[in-house]
C-alpha cells in the first residue's frame, strides 16, 4: 500500500485569503482570476519550484463537473501526475473550484450587486 500525500495544510493557509477575494469580487471574471491565482499559489507551494505554472494551466468551469479544467501540459508531465495521482491535491483543487463556482452562480443570479460595486 502506497503512502498518500496530503496538502490540506497548504489549502488551509490559502483558503482564508481565497474566500476573502471571492467575497469582494466585482464580476464573474474576477472570480475566475482569483481561482486561477489561488490554484497557482497552491501548486507553487506543493511543487516548491520544481515546476512552473502558467495562467492557462488551470481554468474555472462553473457549469462543468468538475468545476475546473487542467491543461494537457500539466497532465502530460510525469512530475505533476505522480503528485496528482498519489495525493489529495485533486480534492483540494475541487474544493476551491466548488467554492468559486457557488460564488459564480450567486453573482450571475444577482448582477445588481456587481453593478452596485462597480458604481461605488
Amino acid at each position: 500500500m502506497s503512502k498518500q500525500m496530503s496538502f490540506s495544510k497548504i489549502e488551509n493557509t490559502i483558503f482564508h485569503d481565497f474566500r476573502n477575494k471571492l467575497n469582494h469580487a466585482e464580476s464573474t471574471e474576477d472570480l475566475k482570476k482569483f481561482f486561477i491565482y489561488s490554484v497557482q499559489e497552491l501548486f507553487s507551494n506543493v511543487f516548491l519550484g520544481k515546476m512552473t505554472f502558467n495562467y492557462e494551466d488551470v481554468s474555472l468551469d462553473p457549469d462543468g463537473e468538475p468545476h475546473y479544467q487542467l491543461h494537457e501540459r500539466l497532465l502530460a508531465s510525469k512530475d505533476f501526475r505522480d503528485v496528482w495521482d498519489e495525493s489529495d491535491l485533486p480534492k483540494v483543487v475541487e474544493r476551491l473550484a466548488n467554492t468559486a463556482a457557488k460564488h459564480h452562480i450567486r453573482l450571475e443570479k444577482n448582477p445588481s450587486k456587481t453593478e452596485a460595486k462597480i458604481r461605488m
